[in-house]
């Protein structure tokens, strides 16, 4: 969320601090910030609200007041500080079909108004968080959204029908098939109609039963405001924020509104939201506040929590005493009560519907007083109670296969084709769980057999250690097992396979000392685990752990290698590593791996062949460029006598 450093100062004054001792607070009590920016007389702060904050600082005042908890000041100006006193009005219905989709719907009515430009400091504070202005009553819906987080939509009163004198609203939901008209999206012309597939909570014209907006996600054409308005219906309302999302989602329709609604702001916001609106637009479009109705049947609080001080230090790593912790929560705005057996009872101001449990509030003891405070400590050593069957046996796999130069992968549990279908899948590609590891282990075999050459290995041998599901008559089970997988040649199984995956097997049996149930199928063996371990003794303790040799990274280039060969004959007594020296001298810096492949002796001369492997690692290699270099490689051959075949 973009924060103005200026529309802070409205609610903090003197107290604020310079932007990067916000910044600072912010980091390290609160929120990560993505960036701090200049940005014409203001400074604009990039902050990163997570959803369990999402509810109260996806506003400047949410955000001012987080600062004021940090420092331990008191806002100069809180907008949430009063209850607010509304003239009720009895021109306005509204009917709901659900209230528990639709909690609360208010609606003020103001009349005498002019529609026309907002003032500059408006405009500014709009341009200064990415915001276009429109005209001076849709800008002062989205100021008040910015403000304290409540997302409001004005109508135009005298384009929307009454019955007996009266507007009539009604929240319903959708029916498929149902279409609504609306408004154009930020940075387009044209207004848009969506076909609903049934259940979207809909705004609509009681009267007439005229869809006349998207509850929560986005405002209809429907008595739109335009330069001819002077008379105004103003709705704020609070909706469910399952269904917003669901239909925000569904629709593609993601904007701030809907964003602030999903993330279920509190119900008591609406009357403040009219409050501030009412007297900004009096303010920037004159006009007469009229009357305002509140429908708010399904009321709710914040639940009184008892946070025990013991159970604070204790998760914490701390030694507060409990008025210290009192007056940590009283900072936030919570009321606390000192209870006789010295415990703490805290209800959480109805803006943070965030503090529900004792952990919540223990939680903002601890980023208020600082996580930086907080000592680390050691923990005693006590004795292992159990060993991890399934972990042991796995690192004693690992230690062999390691050994016989096979490499470890992990691969998605998820399948675009297999036995068990998701109900929601993650992509077109993972719509399925795996029931068996040997599949992704023949797709990885195939992509990674093309290397051996530039590993200068004569096969690609990988395995992996993970799950398997299965449907049976009692639901989906989960299964442990091992896979591993050879592979000799790039296009495909050539049959020789078997003898290393038996060699490995058998090593495998020897180590464990159990005979398993292996299904092998071309170059790839399988085992259950879990069916394996049932078998095997419970460990007692684990084995020593051998220390790895030190090895050094060294970057890998992301760039295709190239391989090239030659033969040669060459004179008695001339060995193959001073053969190699010279091949590599010539071939130059980007010829990555020679390898001595062949060798044999004829009319008493030796023949000897050399793999060479050339990559770059800033870009792929041209054959025009290796013909060039084996050049220089024949070149040095021949001056050594050596004749090339």
């Amino acid at each position: 969320m973009l924060v103005s450093y200026n529309w802070l100062k409205d609610y903090l004054g003197d107290a604020i601090p310079a932007p990067e001792k916000i910044v600072e607070l912010l980091t390290f009590h609160a929120f990560e910030i993505e960036s701090l920016e200049a940005k014409d007389g203001d400074t604009v702060i990039d902050v990163k609200i997570l959803p369990d904050r999402s509810s109260d600082c996806l506003s400047h005042r949410g955000i001012a007041r987080e600062i004021a908890s940090l420092l331990g000041v008191t806002l100069e100006y809180d907008p949430l500080a009063s209850v607010p006193s509304l003239l009720p009005t009895e021109s306005i219905e509204v009917k709901i079909a659900d209230t528990n989709l639709c909690p609360r719907f208010t609606v003020a009515l103001m009349i005498d108004i002019t529609v026309g430009e907002s003032p500059d400091w408006l405009k500014d504070r709009l341009a200064a968080i990415g915001q276009r202005s429109i005209n001076n009553i849709v800008d002062a819906t989205n100021y008040v959204m910015y403000a304290i987080g409540q997302p409001l939509h004005a109508y135009d009163a005298d384009k929307f029908p009454q019955v007996a004198g009266k507007w009539q609203f009604g929240v319903r939901p959708a029916m498929l098939g149902e279409t609504v008209s609306l408004l154009a999206e930020s940075g387009k012309n044209e207004d848009r109609r969506v076909t609903l597939k049934g259940g979207e909570l809909l705004i609509i014209d009681e009267s007439s039963g005229t869809p006349i907006g998207l509850a929560g996600v986005k405002g209809g054409r429907f008595a739109g405001i335009d330069s001819s308005t002077t008379k105004i219906i103003i709705e704020a309302a609070h909706f469910d924020p399952i269904r917003t999302r669901q239909t925000a989602r569904g629709l593609g329709i993601m904007i701030d509104a809907s964003k602030r609604f999903e993330n279920e702001p509190s119900r008591e916001l609406p009357p403040f939201a009219q409050t501030e609106i009412i007297k900004l637009i009096i303010n920037i479009a004159g006009g007469t506040f009229e009357g305002y109705l509140d429908v708010y049947p399904n009321q709710k609080t914040n639940p009184a929590v008892v946070v025990y001080p013991v159970q604070v230090n204790a998760l914490l790593g701390l030694t507060l005493g409990i008025d210290e912790m009192a007056a940590i929560l009283h900072r936030i705005g919570a009321m606390v009560t000192k209870n006789a057996n010295l415990t703490l009872t805290c209800v959480g101001p109805f803006e943070r519907t965030d503090l529900q449990i004792a952990e919540d509030f223990i939680a903002e003891i601890g980023r208020i007083y600082g996580y930086r405070h907080i000592v680390s400590v050691v923990p005693a050593k006590v004795p292992l109670a159990e060993i991890n069957a399934r972990h042991y046996y796995s690192e004693k796999i690992r230690s062999v296969l390691l050994r016989q130069g096979f490499s470890e992968v992990i691969t998605s549990s998820f399948r675009k084709k297999d036995k068990i279908t998701l109900l929601s899948s993650l992509a077109s590609d993972k719509e399925c769980l795996r029931s068996s590891l040997a599949p992704n282990m023949a797709e990885v075999l195939d992509r990674n057999a093309p290397f051996t050459d530039l590993l200068a290995t004569s096969d690609t041998r990988v395995f992996e250690i993970g799950t398997v599901f299965e449907k049976t008559k009692t639901g989906i089970t989960e299964h442990f097992a091992l896979c591993l997988g050879v592979r000799l040649k790039q296009s495909g199984y050539s049959g020789k396979e078997d003898a290393v995956l038996k060699t490995a097997v058998a090593l495998l049996e020897q180590t464990l000392k159990m005979t398993a149930l292996w299904n092998i199928e071309k170059g790839i063996a399988e085992l259950n685990l879990t069916t394996l371990l049932t078998q095997l003794p419970s460990p007692t303790a684990y084995a020593e752990v051998t220390v790895a040799t030190e090895v050094t990274y060294s970057p890998f280039s992301l760039y295709p290698a190239m391989t090239r060969d030659i033969a040669m004959w060459v004179g008695e007594g001339t060995d193959i590593a001073t053969i190699e020296t010279i091949l590599n001298e010539a071939a130059g810096p980007l010829c990555v791996r020679t390898t001595h492949v062949d060798a044999f002796t004829k009319d008493g001369r030796t023949s000897y062949a050399f793999r060479l492997v050339f990559q770059a690692s800033d870009r792929t290699l041209t054959d025009e460029e290796i013909n060039a270099v084996m050049e220089n490689v024949y070149s040095a051959a021949v001056s050594q006598g050596w004749e090339t075949r």
